[in-house]
């Protein structure tokens, strides 16, 4: 069923002479097919197709395009099963989780297509001129967005579909009319391949050109590196770890031409959760965020890593319940024995602190692969002064941190790098007495949540899934829904251009009948 070879364009290759597999977590043993990590060369030449492609692809009408993203859905469903037995092979997650993950790819790459059927994306804005203005005439400009050319995408070790090879970074990229080329995450190459043999059947379907996608395989950074530097590669989307999201970001500020790296590198997703509410629902509220925490043995980049509360008997009552919750919760199969070497690590790293104090440990045995859930606690005044305590535990864990009072509280949020999101837990009346709190969570966060939880990330045109650095590397885009199709395009102004060589999204009849904004005022009125 799979071959282990690079997409070049729609051409197998495999010239390399490295050699990996992938890694079945729950088994505990190598899957059976062997990958071949492309060459430089074959880097290269998929840089060169992609570029070529890209000059034809982006003056395709913007209905083709639409069909070419519904025909990659179909040809993705068509091996369904195949994809979802080798991804569950592949990370030890459930079946449900696969098909869960399926389903909110598709459903991404529909929303694309019905976006490009709408054509407002693309930001029309048109000042007409005005010959007789005083003391000089006034020019006729008209804006739109254009793709910014072939892009890289990096697969996620934890979205080995909704975040990797078909996912929205992809999806986004084409949609905007750019050239694709993956760099597979070597955890789930077969998965990747698998889909990538869907896209590349919808690029001959549609007769798309080649090149237009291809899929890298690699075992380490090399080859990660050499599509960066490519010259021919105009912007990079990634998702992954701060330590790599910033390489790639100091590489690519480093070429003769530095390009845009879009990468969405976790965070610990605060928690501050006020008394009033723990009054009411305490054990419900900690029973919910030990699910939250556990959720996928805490593989999330929106797991709720830090909890802030204030020092009472109803706090440390939550505490104690959510202690008892989380315990409660049977350990899972994390992605790699890596990703778990990892998360003992850094969560043994933390709880080593003078300052710590662990509050839930799970200590039963448990199976190759499987994590143990903890949580820890530390005091507000010592959160503050060590910075190290915000670094992310990729996994199953929590920091609490029990404030003094409101003011403390208030100078913990103040002082924490940039996240994902922010949680307040409330009453009404809690919140009607510290508004200052959202206005102080909300330049420290992308996505605020009330009364909630941080795992789940709705896939809509009003999701924000970013944030300030380091969270993100440009707070000002989202990785998810459709606005994320605007971190692969650039604005250009056409002036004084005859009708007829305009684009049709400027021209004077509207051909694509979409909104525009006309001398100051929205409309689909031609001109």
């Amino acid at each position: 069923m799979l071959h282990g070879k690079n997409y070049i364009g729609n051409s197998l290759s495999s010239k390399g002479k490295v050699i990996f597999k992938t890694f079945n977590p729950k088994l505990n043993q190598n899957n059976e097919c062997d990958f071949t990590e492309a060459t430089v060369d074959e880097v290269n030449k998929a840089a060169n197709l992609a570029y070529n492609a890209f000059l034809e692809y982006k003056n395709v009408d913007s209905e083709k395009k639409s069909n070419f993203l519904n025909i990659i859905v179909e040809q993705l469903l068509l091996i369904e099963d195949d994809i979802v037995k080798v991804y569950c092979s592949e990370t030890g997650l459930p079946e449900g989780r696969a098909k869960g993950e399926l389903g909110r790819t598709v459903g991404q790459l529909r929303a694309f297509s019905d976006l490009l059927k709408k054509g407002d994306w693309v930001n029309a804005s048109i000042d007409t001129a005005d010959l007789h203005r005083i003391p000089l005439p006034k020019p006729d400009l008209r804006k739109m967005s254009i793709p910014l050319g072939p892009v890289v995408v990096f697969g996620a070790s934890n979205f080995p579909l909704a975040y990797s090879t078909a996912g929205g970074d992809t999806a986004s990229a084409l949609a905007a009319g750019c050239s694709v080329i993956v760099k597979s995450h070597p955890m789930h190459a077969g998965t990747g391949e698998l889909v990538s043999s869907a896209i590349i059947e919808a690029v001959k379907i549609t007769g798309m050109p080649d090149g237009i996608f291809s899929n890298i395989n690699s075992s380490g950074i090399q080859t990660g590196i050499d599509l960066v530097n490519n010259h021919l590669v105009k912007a990079v989307g990634f998702t992954g770890s701060l330590n790599a999201g910033r390489s790639l970001l100091n590489l690519a500020n480093k070429r003769d031409e530095p390009i845009p790296i879009f990468a969405e590198m976790g965070s610990v997703n605060p928690v501050i959760i006020l008394p009033e509410i723990l009054q009411n629902d305490c054990d419900s509220i900690a029973a919910n965020y030990a699910k939250s925490i556990t959720l996928g043995s805490g593989q999330f980049c929106t797991n709720p890593g830090v909890i802030i509360g204030l020092k009472s008997d109803i706090f440390t009552q939550f505490v104690n319940s959510l202690s008892s919750s989380i315990l409660d919760i049977s350990p899972s199969c994390m992605l790699h024995p890596n990703i778990l070497k990892n998360f003992e690590k850094n969560k043994n790293k933390l709880i080593s602190s003078n300052s710590v104090k662990v509050v839930a440990d799970f200590k039963s045995s448990t199976k190759p692969n499987y994590s143990s859930q903890a949580l820890a606690l530390v005091g507000g005044l010592d959160f503050i002064n060590n910075r190290d305590l915000q670094e992310e535990i990729f996994g199953p864990f929590s920091l609490i941190v029990e404030c003094e009072d409101m003011q403390q509280l208030k100078s913990v949020v103040k002082q924490m790098s940039g996240q994902l999101t922010g949680t307040i837990l409330a009453s009404n009346n809690e919140m009607s007495l510290n508004k200052d709190l959202i206005d102080i969570l909300k330049e420290r966060v992308g996505r605020i949540i009330f009364n909630g939880v941080p795992t789940g990330v709705e896939v809509n045109a009003s999701m924000l899934h970013g944030g300030p650095y380091p969270a993100s590397t440009d707070s000002r885009f989202t990785a998810v829904g459709v606005k994320s199709i605007d971190r692969w395009v650039r604005p250009v102004s056409y002036q004084d251009f005859p009708n007829e060589l305009l684009p049709d999204s400027l021209q004077d009849n509207n051909p694509k009948n979409i909104l525009r904004l006309v001398d100051g005022i929205y409309t689909k009125n031609k001109i």
